[in-house]
């Protein structure tokens, strides 16, 4: 797969840590760092009538630990994660680690200036320690927790990878057995355009064979789809016309490949060449707030009945986007007494996001 949809062994870190210069990460941490200000509180109040007074001092330290090392990782986790995921959990590990060890260091030296022993009710050497004990032992956890969530997603994604594959498996051989007959059918008739067809289906077939993606660019799948209008026109002539208005969308967004031939093709078997004057396929694409809408239409027959090949491949394809865009993307359909559309609409996403 492309970068984009099938990330690269360098990307098995990416996923583990998450951004923890995003605001909703940060309170998410904040909030575990109140639990346990407030589990440290209750598990050390020794005076009654002081827990207030503790949670405040101990929320204020936790908390400042908490938010400095959100800073850290920020400005560290692209480099983090360039070192690997084993490597990369022990980096970040000693790093909280050390950032707990100075700020504990730090807390020490003001409050033995300003505050006595009234702040820290314990020597320096057993502050420091039990600073680091506590810090080592929730940092491990969250490493875990991060690293046990890593590999979830990581299991997930490789799942919806191969249901992709399995899915793109399918619609490939149906492609080929269409195309090859269309030149079977020309063979005889017009054996020219029989011969021009080979070559077009000969550059189908390396362009489709060249890459193992399951998401190819917007002008990638547009070629493809060229390449087998030329086929079938050469077979329908003047019946098949196809308006392409896609000049609006970026032509590196991506999308499962094979999307636009299989729509193409049905707009053809089940349209097009059903009606003795043929009639034109609309092929529109528009760009709004970060989503493409893609609109195939062609013309039917009127109480046409509903073909099970269309409804394969229609299911096909919603299935691929359902799993290329985990339920962000729609594949609807339009469809009256003498027209039929098919309407995608996913985000827009390029090999660079």
């Amino acid at each position: 797969m492309s970068n984009a949809a099938n990330p690269p062994n360098s990307n098995d870190a990416q996923a583990y840590l998450p951004d923890f210069c995003a605001g909703a990460t940060i309170l998410i941490v904040l909030l575990v760092a109140e639990l346990v200000a407030i589990v440290l509180t209750i598990a050390a109040q020794t005076a009654p009538g002081s827990f207030l007074t503790d949670l405040a001092i101990i929320s204020l330290y936790v908390l400042w630990l908490a938010l400095l090392s959100c800073a850290v990782l920020c400005r560290a986790r692209r480099w983090v994660e360039q070192t690997g995921k084993t490597r990369g959990f022990v980096i970040a590990f000693l790093l909280l680690v050390l950032l707990c060890l100075a700020l504990a260091e730090v807390a020490w030296q003001i409050t033995s200036r300003f505050g006595g022993a009234t702040l820290i009710a314990d020597s320096h050497g057993g502050f420091l320690l039990r600073t680091f004990a506590i810090s080592a032992i929730v940092i491990a956890l969250a490493m875990r927790y991060l690293y046990i969530s890593s590999e979830w997603r990581r299991s997930i994604v490789q799942e919806a990878e191969a249901r992709i594959s399995a899915l793109q498996a399918l619609i490939r051989p149906h492609f080929l057995f269409n195309t090859m007959n269309t030149i079977v059918s020309l063979v005889r008739s017009a054996p020219e355009s029989a011969e021009r067809a080979i070559e077009d289906l000969s550059d189908l077939l390396r362009a489709n064979l060249a890459t193992t993606n399951n998401r190819v660019s917007l002008a990638e799948e547009r070629e493809v789809a060229g390449i087998y209008e030329r086929i079938e026109k050469l077979r329908l002539g003047d019946r098949l016309q196809v308006s392409w208005q896609l000049d609006e969308l970026p032509g590196q967004a991506l999308l499962p490949s094979l999307t636009l031939q299989p729509l193409l093709e049905n707009a053809i078997y089940h349209g097009v060449e059903q009606l003795p004057e043929g009639g034109e396929i609309s092929v529109k694409g528009t760009l709004k707030n970060k989503r493409l809408k893609i609109e195939i239409r062609n013309p039917r027959p009127q109480r046409q009945r509903r073909s099970t090949g269309h409804r394969m491949a229609l299911e096909n394809i919603r299935q691929r986007f359902e799993l290329a865009y985990s339920g962000t993307a729609e594949v609807r359909i339009e469809e009256s007494d003498d027209a039929y559309g098919v309407i995608l609409s996913f985000p827009l996403e390029t090999r660079d996001t």
